[in-house]
């Protein structure tokens, strides 16, 4: 059975998937303009966590008018599935241009910064708070602008949504489940920058409770930063909320101002040539390339205020606001509904709800041809685009094919014979056989599963990173347990194993189904060879738990 594809669409190829869900390459029927189409996984439908958010999503972007969002154009619900369409982004995710390159440059990273920020003050000014900006979050286009995607566990300004976020970039607040505050994404996107300015994240850790200490105690490393920019690092990092600036909008006016002093008036320009160099060096990740689909889609649960009144609907098709206020609240009822009793025969066959803002900017167009923007996957993408996963994501490309290093020949005695043949030889020498080269060996630094999370009710995604001193061959295990009892693996749950070689980092994202019970999931991941610090094992506890 194929899977299901929004009605009005013409789907040509998958930009990326992963354990929540994939991203679509499509076109719009009626105008022909390329989109990005986000589906909700089918196994999560059943989820009303997971649709909520999926939900709130939509809503969230539906809100957002600003060239630094990914926009908005339709969210479709239906039996058959759940989608939402949006602004084709034709960029690079940061973390691929920071994969490949390591550090972008003081002026890179200021415009970089800047332009992300500008989407995080539009979410701001709407009382909306990200809570997941990282670089995967962030996509580079071709004229070196950046765009800010992926609301999915975005929440209001002052909710209480509960612990949420990529670990490497979480305020100290966030590990507290303090309320969501503009303060916190001010934080994240700080840590984005560090990362930018010296291509390493500012804390680190073995595990997840030793990154939490850093993050809550460590003296900000300023100090790794070129000192022009070291108070802008000061300020986006410190550990209380109140001794940062308080929102995207306040910190762009402090960007502008050091960046003027430090480079000149011509800083952004000239960081927005380098962003593009950089993206240039990665034309197989554009969309556009019509190259293999490459990472991960994730949702969380979110808690929203309805858009603002001001907001107003319109779908590609030219349905009026009124009409689409209607199928919002048939879209409200059918979800009602599904909570109570199911609808039975031709009518839930039929049954459709969808809702469309399009901004008068950026209105479906066919006369016109769109700055192209895409969705980009929120989980942890990898980290380089050479080495490819192919034992969890089965939409990648296929890995090069690699040649086992192969012991060489007896080396023939270098001194010559005392006394010569006296019979010629009567059969010509044969040519020995040709050895291929060997790939030297590798140490590895370290191996940390940075992230663990549950994703559905028996599904799990950890994220490993592996850092090594060369790029020779470096084979990860990935051991899964379930129990009862933290600090403790517990029953073993299956195993998985990755080849990797050809980069000295890498950041893997693997999706696991949880077959036996128990409170609390881990993850271990060890690699041969041994990593310096032996192995890294992180435990999450699952939703359907309560501590009493």
């Amino acid at each position: 059975m194929s899977a299901w594809v929004v009605p009005g669409y013409t789907e040509s190829r998958e930009l990326g998937a992963g354990g929540s869900g994939r991203v679509a390459l499509a076109v719009h029927d009626a105008t022909g303009m390329p989109v990005a189409v986000k589906y909700l996984s089918e196994r999560l439908r059943s989820d009303g966590t997971f649709v909520r958010g999926f939900r709130s999503e939509a809503r969230i972007l539906g809100a957002l008018d600003t060239p630094h969002v990914v926009g908005f154009y339709e969210y479709v619900e239906a039996p058959g599935g759940a989608a939402i369409v949006m602004e084709l982004v034709d960029g690079v995710a940061l973390r691929a241009l920071l994969a490949r390159e390591g550090a972008t440059g003081p002026e890179a990273a200021l415009a970089v910064l800047k332009g992300s920020l500008l989407g995080l003050a539009a979410a701001h000014r709407a009382g909306v708070v990200h809570r997941d900006y990282k670089p995967e979050n962030v996509l580079v286009a071709a004229d070196g602008s950046s765009t800010l995607v992926d609301f999915g566990i975005a929440a209001g300004r002052d909710s209480r949504p509960g612990i949420a976020g990529t670990p490497a970039y979480m305020a100290p607040e966030q590990w507290n489940g303090a309320p969501a505050s503009p303060a916190a994404d001010v934080y994240a996107a700080t840590a984005t920058f560090f990362e930018c300015l010296t291509g390493r994240k500012p804390f680190a850790g073995d595990n997840f409770a030793e990154l939490a200490l850093q993050h809550l105690e460590a003296p900000v490393p300023d100090g790794q930063a070129p000192e022009p920019l070291r108070p802008l690092i000061r300020r986006g990092l410190a550990k209380a909320p109140h001794e940062r600036p308080e929102n995207a909008d306040a910190f762009v006016g402090e960007l502008e101002s050091v960046a003027t002093a430090a480079y000149g008036p011509d800083w952004e320009e000239r960081g927005r040539g380098r962003l593009a160099a950089l993206a240039a060096l990665l034309p197989l990740l554009f969309p556009s390339s019509g190259g293999t689909a490459q990472g991960t889609t994730a949702l969380a649960t979110t808690t929203l205020p309805e858009p603002p009144p001001r907001l107003r609907r319109r779908l590609p098709h030219g349905l009026p606001a009124a009409a689409a206020a209607l199928v919002l609240a048939v879209l409200l009822a059918l979800a009602a509904r599904a909570g109570g009793e199911e609808a039975t025969g031709e009518e839930a066959a039929r049954a459709v709800a969808t809702t469309n803002t399009s901004p008068s900017a950026r209105p479906p167009d066919p006369s016109t041809t769109p700055t192209a923007r895409e969705p980009s996957p929120s989980s942890e993408t990898p980290e380089t685009p050479a080495p490819t996963d192919t034992t969890t994501e089965p939409t990648t490309a296929p890995p090069p094919t690699t040649t086992a290093p192969v012991d060489p020949p007896t080396t023939p005695p270098t001194t010559p014979p005392t006394t010569p043949p006296t019979t010629p030889p009567t059969t010509p020498p044969t040519t020995p056989p040709t050895t291929p080269p060997t790939t030297p060996p590798v140490s590895v630094t370290a191996v940390s599963v940075t992230s663990l999370r549950q994703v559905g009710p028996t599904d799990a995604e950890a994220t490993v990173e592996i850092t090594t001193d060369g790029t020779g061959p470096v084979t990860l295990l990935v051991e899964w347990f379930t129990g009862d009892e933290k600090g403790t693996p517990g029953t073993p749950d299956g195993s998985e194993t990755v080849r990797r070689e050809g980069a000295g980092r890498y950041t893997l994202t693997l999706p696991h189904a949880v077959r036996g019970p128990g409170c609390y999931w881990g993850v271990r991941a060890t690699t041969d060879p041994a990593a310096a610090n032996g192995g890294s094992l992180q435990q999450v506890f699952i939703r359907r738990c309560v501590i009493t």
